[in-house]
């Protein structure tokens, strides 16, 4: 048993009651390499911001459980090697799909974890997610749990429409489960290609899709039932139309991707959403600039050589999160 108190790291209960008492959203930031979680630390030191960094099932498999706990080891003395002299990070499983996946991620060192039993009868998840919460409450880790299914495809999560979250549900659920946070549906989704084009219109003048609004008046009937509680926006990558078009313009493939705009995500912020999860436009950004920098440099072999533009292009990125939508900048 490893705990993540020796690690350096912190779960989530504090850093939450801030957020919703301060108006802002963490950054829930997916990394799956050592770039990714470089330029996540220098993002967040840069911009005093407190900051989870996620991993799901499919990423700390890749990545390898052993070598993932000195990363989060790592990361704590980076953030203090940078200058923060009390960083605050958390190491976080996202979309924990068994009580088994949580169980070994706490015994590992993760500092909060997420059970996603959303698939599930309502009873069901509630069996599931009330099971994960007495374990990782023994270890003081915090549990995430969701209710409602988000569409789209990111990892082992996928599924093929969104069904939003019923506010008449989420006191029993909380109640009963015992979780922290809670994950809900409004209109979010998994991936790069978050909407279908005949569920946007088109800008006249760009050709570019705009899609449909997120659902505030569930957000805002499932905030009248639960006052105060950490409410969790998962699928929130905006999908920065210059990745896609460099992408694009450099041999990739990237038809009609589309994200969250960032105006409603910075409206969400701004309510009792206290944690806003973001994979997607940290991968669209590390594969811009990779692909550019080949273009430009076809001579380069040496990883050092693309992958410290794309370690730069991320950490610009998590900046611009940070301080433009999130606002979390500032809060250590």
């Amino acid at each position: 048993m490893v705990s993540y108190k020796k690690l350096g790291l912190v779960n989530t209960k504090k850093m939450f009651a801030k957020a919703v008492k301060g108006g802002y959203a963490i950054p829930a930031f997916n990394f799956n390499t050592m770039e990714q979680m470089q330029a996540i630390i220098q993002a967040a030191v840069e911009a005093k911001s407190p900051v989870i960094m996620q991993v799901s099932k499919g990423a700390r498999k890749y990545a390898n459980p052993t070598i993932l706990r000195y990363m989060a080891e790592g990361a704590v003395q980076y953030a203090k090697e940078l200058g923060c002299k009390k960083p605050q990070i958390v190491l976080h499983l996202d979309h924990g799909d068994s009580f088994e996946t949580c169980k070994s991620c706490i015994d590992s060192g993760f500092s909060s974890v997420m059970i996603d039993g959303s698939s599930l009868p309502f009873k069901e998840n509630i069996k599931l997610t009330k099971k994960v919460v007495n374990y990782a409450h023994k270890h003081d880790v915090t549990v995430e749990a969701e209710l409602g299914v988000l569409a789209g495809v990111e990892d082992e999560v996928q599924a093929e429409e969104s069904h939003y979250t019923k506010p008449e549900e989420v006191i029993e659920f909380a109640t009963k489960t015992g979780c922290d946070s809670l994950a809900i549906s409004i209109g979010t989704s998994h991936g790069a290609y978050k909407f279908k084009p005949e569920q946007c219109t088109r800008d006249p003048k760009t050709g570019k899709l705009i899609p449909p609004p997120l659902a505030f008046d569930v957000l805002k009937a499932v905030e009248k039932k639960l006052p105060g509680f950490p409410i969790v926006l998962h699928g929130s990558s905006s999908v920065p139309q210059e990745h896609v078009d460099t992408i694009n313009k450099f041999g990739g493939k990237l038809p009609d991707a589309v994200g969250i705009p960032e105006e409603q995500l910075r409206k969400a912020a701004k309510s009792a959403v206290c944690k806003i999860n973001i994979d997607s436009d940290s991968r669209l950004a590390m594969t811009a600039a990779i692909r550019k920098h080949f273009a430009e440099h076809p001579e380069h072999f040496d990883p050092r050589q693309y992958l410290t533009p794309a370690r730069e292009a991320m950490k610009q990125l998590y900046i611009h999160k940070i301080v433009k939508v999130l606002g979390s900048n500032n809060k250590l």
